[in-house]
């Protein structure tokens, strides 16, 4: 009897201590409440021939006259020379020379609409007939929409009853089949609610959801990287607010190197970061701006817009409320151009998503929580804003600000922190607990501070098992959980190499492969422009120096 007892009280200490480990997630033990994931825009979408379509590879192909389709003994840069000769020519001769631009912004839709000609959607925001998901794909779906999980696993695991989706289309219409997908899963588990995992985009698709069709099937709802309110390169790229930061290339350029997303040399960073901090940059843009960009930014934004991928009603979804109305306008122009009346039905579809999802965000939301529905929102940062916009230097995970991501953050720019002063003012009221140990960040300011988690060092597109295991815990709780209810509190550091997550301190928070040099961002003296000239040029001249070296020991 001593012996058992000794082994009980074993496995009790053991179990005691193994629960901080697993507090934080689901892993290895599912849930009991069923899950319903959506992500973005990395699902693989198909044309009718079953070819996949938007692929990035396929892309470089076209432009370089590659690939398949291309001719026996052509030459390999006969195409891209074609393309940018049928721009070019257009843009001297008639722009530069006479001030005629239309002639140049036609040619340069007609271009990269055809390198984008399988990924478009028509002028009504609809996809070509047989294009979207695989047929594989629909079968998975369907296939996993006739089985209880629960039967034979005991739980309910992240990939059960994923819902995938052509992702570029309008989240007012995605809505109604994902319904259908949460209705048919309801019938086959029994269950009368699901917990809802939204990532990226597919934020949009959830909120035209709770706007169309209510909350009576929500259990919970986690958002992570959401971008329905809002993502900035794009928001701003289209709505005159485009901006070029040498800096922030550079800075972006780093962690493109530091995430694996491609290789960039060290040496092309280092001449970037020159032609920088000589004001090469500045003054080209400059003179950019003064002779031409005012003249044809306009005209230059509809073409690049309707010729890509804003013919997609998903990626208008993730523009922000202060800018919808200026990209509308720069994108088809005012209410008397034939744009308007030639896109008619897409734009019909951008203002219904505006009017009926994009202005009550704030109130959707109150109505998931106020329903009874366990909430989660998590918020990216540490990583270079993508530079195409004006808002470069927020906080962010490449592409959505934490302000936007968190519905409500109060943050810094990457060059500083939030003053003192400020900060002991939160302190006095008692919200001294949300500025985190960077003080980059506030929460207090969130739509729900005690339900909004921020990860520090991880970039936008990688969905870390901390961020799912975060998410999945509180959804399907019995109750709603807060920031206070995990070791790991309410800020937290991403270790990409080791793939694990710690609790932020003052001593680990500087998770960035760059440094933000706050001069960068403030008025230039002669002194410190030299400075900075001279730091930089000494950097050049090091990685010059190494590349001479490496040349000679060949």
């Amino acid at each position: 009897m001593k012996k058992l007892l000794a082994v009980a009280l074993t496995f009790i200490m053991v179990f005691a201590t193994a629960v901080p480990a697993f507090a934080l997630g689901i892993s290895g033990w599912g849930s009991q409440i069923p899950i319903v994931e959506i992500s973005g825009d990395g699902e693989p979408l198909y044309d009718a021939e079953g070819n996949q379509i938007f692929k990035t590879t396929d892309l470089l192909s076209g432009l370089i006259g590659g690939g398949e389709n291309k001719e026996e003994g052509a030459d390999d840069n006969s195409s891209l020379i074609e393309s940018v000769v049928n721009v070019l020519e257009p843009f001297l001769l008639e722009g530069i020379a006479q001030d005629k631009w239309d002639r140049y912004y036609e040619n340069l839709y007609k271009e990269m609409s055809e390198l984008f000609a399988g990924a478009l959607l028509d002028k009504d925001g609809t996809a070509p007939e047989g294009t979207g998901l695989s047929e594989e794909r629909k079968s998975e779906i369907a296939n996993n929409l006739k089985v209880n999980h629960k039967d034979y696993k005991g739980w309910y695991g992240e990939l059960d009853y994923k819902f995938f989706y052509d992702w570029r289309l309008d989240p007012w219409d995605v809505a109604d089949q994902f319904h259908a997908h949460i209705e048919a899963v309801k019938a086959v588990t029994g269950a009368p609610k699901v917990a809802l995992i939204a990532k990226c985009l597919g934020t949009n698709v959830v909120l035209a959801y709770v706007a169309k069709y209510g909350t009576d099937s929500i259990y919970g709802l986690g958002f992570d990287g959401g971008t329905v309110n809002g993502m900035e390169p794009i928001s701003e790229a289209i709505s005159g607010k485009f901006r070029v930061d040498g800096n922030a290339i550079s800075r972006i350029l780093i962690d493109c190197n530091y995430f694996d997303i491609f290789s960039v040399d060290s040496f092309i960073v280092q001449t970037l970061d020159l032609a920088t901090k000589s004001g090469l940059i500045d003054t080209a843009v400059g003179i950019t701006k003064e002779y031409l960009y005012y003249k044809v930014v306009e005209g230059v934004t509809s073409a690049l817009a309707r010729s890509t991928v804003m013919t997609w009603p998903a990626y208008w979804a993730a523009v922000a409320d202060t800018d919808y109305d200026e990209a509308i306008n720069y994108v088809f122009g005012d209410e008397n151009d034939p744009k308007r009346t030639e896109y008619a039905g897409l734009i019909a579809k951008l203002d219904n998503y505006n009017v009926n999802v994009r202005q009550r965000i704030p109130e959707l939301l109150r109505q998931v929580k106020d329903s009874g529905a366990k909430v989660a929102f998590i918020a990216k940062y540490g990583a270079q804003m993508i530079p195409t916009c004006e808002s470069a230097d927020l906080v962010a995970d490449q592409f959505v600000s934490v302000t936007r991501a968190s519905f409500g953050a109060t943050t810094s720019t990457v060059y500083d922190t939030l003053s003192e002063e400020y900060i002991a003012l939160r302190e006095s009221e008692g919200k001294g607990k949300y500025i985190s140990p960077d003080k980059q960040i506030d929460a207090s300011t969130c739509l729900f501070p005690d339900y909004t988690w921020f990860i520090k060092g991880n970039k936008h597109s990688n969905w870390s098992w901390w961020e799912t295991d975060l998410l999945y815990t509180v959804v399907t709780a019995d109750r709603q959980l807060t920031v206070d209810d995990f070791d790991y509190s309410q800020y937290v550091i991403y270790k990409k190499d080791g793939n694990y997550a710690e609790r932020m301190t003052a001593e680990n928070c500087n998770t960035e492969v760059w440094e933000a040099d706050p001069d960068d961002a403030a008025p230039q003296t002669r002194a410190g422009f030299l400075i900075r000239f001279l730091t930089s040029l000494f950097r050049w001249l090091t990685e010059l120096i190494k590349r001479f070296d490496t040349v000679t020991v060949q």
